[in-house]
């Protein structure tokens, strides 16, 4: 290991993606305050206990991750609550206090797109968000704008990704666990939902090189690989690897009513950012779920 390439504070550090992000820093010399489950427990809530811990980081680098993230969450009142407000503490915490990190990379989410369909969605693609979750999420890009003439702002747009680890409570390592442990049937919801997935590791790949890109300060990224697939066509590739056929059930409680069909992303600012993306093929992101 290197000279240390500077501190990067990382809310949601004991969550999924933010497991994966501190590898990635970590492997790549920089130091890693964490915060989130397992790690310093801080309730973005509190202000004044954000204000502290901010204080206390001296932090080069924030990579902002915690958030309720689960669409199908049961209260409504949370994704506000974390999303918007614990995020307007940190960055409020983050204008006060003396020492400015370089970078500081908001994680919203392509939800904010709403039911948008036709074609490719890039960043200027008119936000119509469908849940509460997106509401919240582009609120919190909105709220960040405040800050953005006192802080060096990066907001990424991340469409769909997985990876081993994520809840079964998400689509894929939910249909992924029912292949590993031989099930026989699946209950799903509408199977003509079409997203564009991502590998967590490629996610958190890109999400270190913005910090990295001077010229990513200011700008609203997508992180997508481009690439939609069904669910038919993400049993289809689980069927493929493992042999196995699996009877669909479609459960009408799995249906949402406002379902978005049609999650694909354009990649272009981003590469015109950071430079060629390593796109892992769906197909190997399963294979490595099955066999983990």
């Amino acid at each position: 290991m290197g000279a240390s390439k500077g501190r990067v504070l990382l809310t949601g550090a004991g969550g999924f993606t933010g497991s994966f992000m501190r590898k990635e820093l970590e492997a790549h010399d920089y130091e890693v305050l964490g915060l989130g489950r397992g790690q310093a427990a801080v309730d973005l809530r509190d202000g004044d206990a954000v204000r502290q811990v901010v204080r206390d980081a001296r932090a080069d680098y924030v990579v902002h991750l915690a958030a309720k993230a689960f669409v199908g969450h049961g209260c409504a009142r949370d994704f506000y609550e974390v999303n918007l407000i614990g995020t307007r503490n940190l960055l409020e915490a983050l204008a006060e206090d003396a020492h400015l990190p370089e970078r500081i990379l908001l994680a919203s989410s392509a939800n904010i797109y709403g039911n948008a369909s036709e074609g490719v969605l890039d960043e200027s693609t008119v936000a119509r968000p469908a849940n509460d979750y997106a509401v919240s999420k582009l609120a919190m890009e909105y709220m960040a704008g405040l800050w953005a003439d006192r802080l060096p702002l990066v907001i990424t747009r991340p469409f769909n990704y997985t990876g081993v680890g994520q809840p079964e409570s998400f689509l894929i390592p939910k249909i992924v666990a029912h292949f590993r442990r031989k099930a026989e049937v699946i209950e799903l919801g509408n199977l003509d939902v079409s997203r564009d997935f991502s590998d967590v590791r490629t996610v958190v790949e890109t999400y270190r090189r913005l910090l990295e890109t001077h010229e990513a300060t200011g700008a609203t990224v997508n992180v997508c690989s481009g690439t939609a697939y069904s669910l038919r066509e993400v049993i289809a590739l689980c069927e493929a690897q493992t042999g196995r056929r699996i009877r669909i059930e479609v459960n009408p409680d799995f249906v949402r009513a406002n379902e978005v069909k049609m999650l694909r992303g354009n990649p272009d600012r981003l590469r015109g950012l950071i430079g060629a993306i390593q796109v892992r093929p769906l197909s190997q992101t399963i294979d490595w779920m099955l066999h983990a």
